[in-house]
């Protein structure tokens, strides 16, 4: 299953959107990847719970990224992470 998103966050998935991507990822029942699409055509996917990963994508903002997972809950937990993508995440409030 995937899905396709374009990138919100005015700096792009660097640094805490990378972060907070990485974190929600990460505690999902199902391994998410995540690619960079250049001209319509995903590039090679990296671990979504990877904030190192996430951040050799050099993906910026507007910049379109595919995400895919497999499984039973794969479904919701695309649209999940497609929902924080479609957010800048860089000025999320941080949790106390």
């Amino acid at each position: 299953m995937q899905r396709r998103v374009t990138i919100a966050s005015a700096v792009g998935l660097h640094a805490r959107p990378a972060s907070l991507l990485s974190q929600a990822a990460g505690a999902k029942p199902v391994a998410v990847r995540i690619a960079k699409v250049t001209d319509g055509v995903a590039g090679d996917p990296v671990d979504a719970a990877s904030v190192l990963g996430l951040m050799t994508l050099n993906a910026q903002h507007g910049d379109e990224v595919e995400l895919s997972a497999q499984g039973d809950s794969a479904e919701p937990v695309l649209d999940e992470l497609v929902s924080l993508l479609s957010r800048d995440l860089d000025n999320e409030p941080v949790n106390a």
